[in-house]
């Protein structure tokens, strides 16, 4: 057990892993209503076009993360507003505010003399993390989690039969609206981990895994949130033994398990349909 304790002596270990899962946790559980409704995209949109709220901030003084939660949320407000009456598709609002934003911040950043100020947050530095991180990552954790534990009925009926949710009186627009603005506030969060570049992975991946284990949402949510938990441990451990980048470490474990499962379930399919097709002759 020694080698499983030995990281946990030091303190930023402690309140890396505790990040970590919290981080992974949030992202995941959102990550499943990302799959099922394909805006897998959008979170890597969010993500980059938090850079000019991240050169605002830093050129005023400001807070770096509330500057980064401001220009996304801006940005999945606004995506949402382009294509709330259908004249403009999704990805193609996406992709206008994505290069824009991301532009945007280019221009800025031309103004700082050196782009080391951001690397902790273009590529991530979970072992920074200070307790006052920690608990801006437990606020937003709790904030999340509790809202789509007030609206789970709501998400899930616009998500799996969006037609029959406005039937009843549902408002998709608004419910659209309220899934973007905590995406904005996961992916802000989840920059801090592993940085702007990997923060899809957090959201997409764990949650494409379970989606392979199972179609009930409910069962989906839990395994998303297992996943992303052994990843960020796996991750967090492998980069603590081998001295690698720990949010690179937390993702590549995310896409080593995707492979395990994917590989396992195409295995069993194979075995079933062979042993079908040697009973049915």
């Amino acid at each position: 057990m020694h080698w499983f304790l030995d990281p946990l002596q030091y303190g930023f270990m402690r309140q890396a892993l505790l990040a970590s899962i919290l981080i992974g946790a949030t992202c995941s559980l959102l990550g499943v209503y990302v799959v099922l409704r394909r805006m897998a995209f959008m979170g890597d949109a969010v993500a980059h076009t938090t850079l000019p709220g991240l050169v605002v901030a830093y050129l005023n003084h400001w807070n770096l993360f509330l500057g980064a939660v401001v220009a996304a949320v801006a940005t999945a407000i606004g995506i949402g507003w382009l294509s709330r009456r259908q004249k403009i598709r999704e990805d193609t609002a996406i992709g206008v505010l994505f290069s824009g934003m991301f532009s945007l911040g280019i221009v800025l950043i031309s103004r700082v003399k050196s782009y080391r100020d951001f690397s902790h947050m273009l590529f991530g530095n979970i072992l920074g993390v200070t307790t006052g991180d920690l608990i801006g990552i437990i606020v937003v954790s709790i904030l999340v989690a509790g809202t789509l534990w007030l609206f789970h009925k709501e998400l899930t009926l616009t998500t799996v039969d969006p037609w029959h949710g406005q039937v009843i009186g549902l408002s998709a627009d608004a419910i659209r609206y309220l899934l973007l603005v905590l995406l904005a506030l996961a992916v802000v969060t989840g920059i801090q981990a592993v940085g702007v570049a990997l923060t899809t992975a957090l959201l997409v991946t764990p949650a494409a895994t379970a989606s392979l284990v199972t179609r009930r949402l409910g069962r989906m949510l839990w395994l998303s949130v297992l996943f992303s938990t052994m990843s960020s441990v796996i991750g967090l451990y492998a980069s603590y033994y081998l001295s690698i980048s720990s949010g690179g470490a937390i993702v590549l474990a995310c896409t080593l398990i995707f492979g395990i499962v994917f590989v396992v379930g195409n295995c069993r399919t194979a075995v079933w349909n062979r042993m079908r097709s040697t009973s049915n002759s």
